[in-house]
């Protein structure tokens, strides 16, 4: 099993007074309590992967008729009790203390919630327990399996340029930014390419990879990756749309800039397994020149210690 001090470091023993600032995230909770008000349906019984505070497990409480809430840290699990206790049809909810990756409920579910998500699908554990999950239930149960929130899961890259001059110091450290609120600090040199698509029903890859290229629409310093993650937290047949939420882009310096020109081509590879920590993503970048068609020096991305 993995360390306390293991799950620390790869996000998935946050402490309880960190969760605040996710509980202020307006995109994040009107998204899940959209989703989950759409596909948990009256009678319905629910499971939740990793629930943290219990507000995604309360949200799915207001309908359904029973609710599994699955937490592995101790100080989190008081205080979804606590949650629970203070809250209309929290008495439904039975929070149980387990290990995501261990826990099977004692009988079918509807619906399975799991947000144990970061940007890139790094340092957290979606990916990996969601899969456990569904072979082990397969195993159970049998088909069908729960429908999912989120159900899928689309990611992106994008050249930008960067500043990275704070009051005079030019400091380069990976950036996260919030997808809703347009900043001055990022220019965007080409349009993001979608490099991942999945829905979390099927057959699950354990490893983020690409390799391809994105034509520059845009002169300017390449000095940067910007990495998108958008998640697909319901699919309404009945609007025929999607109810989204972006985790906080995450942008990484390159180690050696480069100026480009707009029809440049930026051959762009990387692969890193999921839930890995951010210093495994290092991508290779090549510019190929669209006045002279051929590769100009390659640029790799500086390894950064995070704490």
């Amino acid at each position: 099993m993995t360390s306390i001090c293991e799950s620390a470091q790869l996000g998935q023993f946050i402490p309880v007074q960190y969760h605040h600032n996710m509980l202020l995230d307006e995109a994040r909770m009107q998204g899940f309590r959209e989703a989950i008000e759409y596909v948990v349906k009256p009678g319905m019984k629910v499971l939740e992967l990793g629930g943290g505070t219990g507000v995604l497990s309360l949200f799915a409480s207001r309908t359904a008729e029973k609710v599994w809430c699955v937490e592995r840290n101790p100080a989190l699990v008081a205080t979804a009790r606590q949650t629970f206790a203070r809250n209309y049809r929290g008495k439904i909810v039975e929070v149980v203390e387990a290990d995501a990756f261990d826990y099977l409920p004692p009988e079918p579910v509807d619906v399975v919630i799991c947000e144990m998500l970061h940007v890139a699908l790094l340092r957290e554990k979606q990916i990996e327990v969601i899969d456990s999950f569904k072979k082990r239930y397969l195993q159970k149960f049998g088909l069908p399996l729960p429908v999912f929130v989120p159900e899928a899961c689309i990611q992106a890259v994008q050249p930008v340029q960067q500043n990275f001059v704070y009051e005079g110091c030019f400091i380069t450290t990976p950036v996260f930014q919030n997808p809703v609120v347009s900043g001055t600090r990022t220019v965007s040199l080409a349009d993001p390419a979608i490099f991942q698509s999945f829905s979390y029903d099927s057959e699950l890859d354990m490893r983020c990879s690409w390799h391809g290229t994105i034509a520059a629409t845009a002169s300017g310093t390449l000095n940067a990756l910007r990495f998108i993650t958008k998640n697909i937290l319901a699919i309404s047949t009945r609007s025929q749309s999607t109810i989204d939420w972006h985790n906080a882009y995450l942008v990484l310096p390159l180690a050696e800039p480069q100026q480009i020109e707009a029809g440049d081509m930026i051959a762009i590879e990387f692969s890193y397994p999921v839930g890995a920590p951010l210093e495994a993503l290092q991508p290779k970048v090549e510019v190929y020149s669209a006045a002279i068609a051929r590769p100009r020096p390659q640029v790799t991305f500086q390894r950064v210690a995070i704490a």
